[in-house]
Parts: C-alpha cells; sequence; structure tokens
C-alpha cells in the first residue's frame, strides 16, 4: 500500500453534504460550518470542502485573505471558512452564509455552476492529511477531463432516489482521490517526500511493505531487501528522497497506525501496541509518548 492510499483509507465521506449552485452575478457565498475565531483556529481539525467550478468562474477567499481563481474545470480543496464570489470587486458585498447542510437556490440567469462537497474530520488521517496540503489547492483541467463530475451531475439528480445518498458519497470519494493524485503529481520536486518516495524505485517497494506491514520487524536490512538494493545504498537514498532515516520513518507510522487505533474506544490499548509492533507495553508507552507528547491512555481520553 502506498502512503496516499494508505492516509486515504479510512477517509470515506459518509451522508456528505453534496450540493450543485447555480449563480448569476453578483453573487458572494461564506462556507463554514462551526464559529471561526481567529485566534483559535486549527487548520487540521476543520471539513474539507471540495468545490468544483462546472461552468463560468469564481474567486475564492480563504480565511486569511489569500485569493484562488477558479475557471471551468477547476476544482478547489480548501479548508472552511472559505468564501466564493463572481469578482473580486463583489466581495465588498453583503455574504450569503452557507453552511455545509445547505445550498443556495438556483438561478435561472446564472452564469456559474459550482458544485461542492464537504468532508468532516473524522479520523487521525484526516488530520494527516490536512496537514499535508495547504490551506487550499486549486487543479485546472477542461471540463471534460474531470472524468468524476460527470458521474456527480448524474447522482445529483438521483440524490433523493433509493440509494442516492451513498451514490454522492462514493462520487465524492471519487473526485477527492482523483484531485488530490493529480495535484501531487504536478507538484514534482515539491511534493511531499512520502508521495515522491512512492514512485522512486528504491524507496518506492520499502514504503509499500512498512505501509502493508507496520507492526513487522523491520530493520534497515529487510527494507534494502524489499528493493534488492544494498543496505547502505538504500539508507542513503531513503535518507535523500524522504529527508529521514528508514527507521525513524517507520516508528512515525507506527505511532500514526496506534494513534488511528486508540481512536477507537473498543480497541483494548495493548491490540494497538501489538498492531504498531510493540510486544512490551512499556517500550510502546515510551515511544507514544516521545511521538505524541502524551501517554496513549491520555490521547484516547483527549480523542473519544
Amino acid at each position: 500500500m502506498d502512503p496516499l492510499s494508505d492516509m486515504l483509507a479510512d477517509i470515506r465521506a459518509e451522508g456528505a453534504a453534496v450540493h450543485r449552485a447555480a449563480l448569476a452575478p453578483p453573487w458572494r457565498l461564506r462556507f463554514d460550518c462551526v464559529a471561526h475565531d481567529s485566534a483559535t483556529y486549527n487548520s487540521a481539525a476543520v471539513p474539507l470542502t471540495m468545490v468544483t467550478a462546472v461552468a463560468g468562474s469564481a474567486e475564492l477567499v480563504l480565511h486569511d485573505g489569500t485569493k484562488h481563481r477558479l475557471t471551468a474545470g477547476s476544482t478547489a480543496i480548501a479548508r472552511v471558512p472559505f468564501e466564493l464570489a463572481d469578482d473580486r470587486a463583489t466581495l465588498d458585498r453583503p455574504i450569503q452564509a452557507v453552511a455545509i447542510e445547505a445550498a443556495p437556490q438556483a438561478d435561472r440567469d446564472a452564469s456559474t455552476v459550482l458544485i461542492a462537497g464537504t468532508y468532516r474530520p473524522a479520523s487521525a488521517r484526516h488530520q494527516r492529511l490536512m496537514r499535508a496540503l495547504p490551506e487550499a489547492l486549486v487543479l485546472d483541467e477542461e471540463v471534460d477531463d474531470v472524468l468524476w463530475l460527470h458521474s456527480m451531475r448524474d447522482a445529483l439528480d438521483r440524490a433523493h432516489a433509493p440509494g442516492g445518498q451513498a451514490m454522492l458519497d462514493r462520487i465524492l470519494d471519487w473526485g477527492l482521490v482523483c484531485t488530490l493524485g493529480c495535484w501531487f503529481e504536478r507538484q514534482e520536486a515539491a511534493a511531499p517526500g512520502w508521495y515522491r518516495g512512492a514512485l522512486d524505485p528504491v524507496t518506492g517497494p520499502a514504503l509499500e511493505a512498512v505501509h502493508r506491514h507496520p507492526g513487522r520487524a523491520w530493520t534497515v536490512e529487510a527494507l534494502a531487501a524489499q528493493a534488492k538494493v544494498s543496505r547502505a545504498h538504500f539508507a542513503k537514498r531513503f535518507t535523500e528522497v524522504m529527508a529521514q532515516p528508514p527507521l525513524r520513518y517507520v516508528t512515525e507510522r507506527r505511532m500514526e497506525l496506534a494513534a488511528d487505533l486508540l481512536a477507537d474506544p473498543q480497541v483494548p490499548v495493548a491490540a494497538a501496541a501489538a498492531a504498531a509492533g510493540y510486544r512490551d507495553p512499556f517500550a510502546f508507552s515510551t515511544a507514544f509518548k516521545r511521538h505524541h507528547g502524551m501517554s496513549p491512555r491520555a490521547y484516547r481520553s483527549r480523542r473519544v
């Protein structure tokens, strides 16, 4: 399993709010679902919204004032709160607030058509994904090249039919995976090390093995064997690509897995430790506290 697939494994739309808005200028919308206090804003713990411009254009404005232009075929993934407007000049007009459960009415004279869907934060993986992304990313494509969009249009027409919500959820997931994959690919050297590492012929096989079997007793020699290269060459290449030694990455992956499991109150702490490759509860607690800044039980009490 590659790191991106692993990160997206538990990020699933469940009863997602997906809406189509047809708007005529001038218009200005604010997407929000919680009271925003800039002094306590936590970008890793807020909902993630994906907006695609089906027709026309829009100005996306983040909470810090950063602006991104969307044109037909553009998909933005942004953290709420943010605003959308038909033009920068319209940003001085009153805001029409849009909760993630609601959508503006369609306008028969619309020149802009948007489709928006929102994910709520529900797992530690969600927070790790948020930390790996900028406040907003924009993927510009031609409308006809956004393959999942055609299915989403059909699903919105069938939203109230039996199975309609499940269809919306699955297509939104498809759109998220497609958008993120294409965006990371276009980042090239600016992409995170774990994404570039998955494409590297030396680090890729090792990352695949670690993410598939994080609890295995990995050594540098064992990881080098996955890549079919010498221990010295593997260690050097891994550190160059990932900006950290191989076993440090293994430990981080184990601690992330443990955190995911501890968020579920039905999973015993000992089971989370074993899944992360620790048979000694004291060694697990020490490693977990070093990585997360608190004991496994303290972490669980804050998460559940």
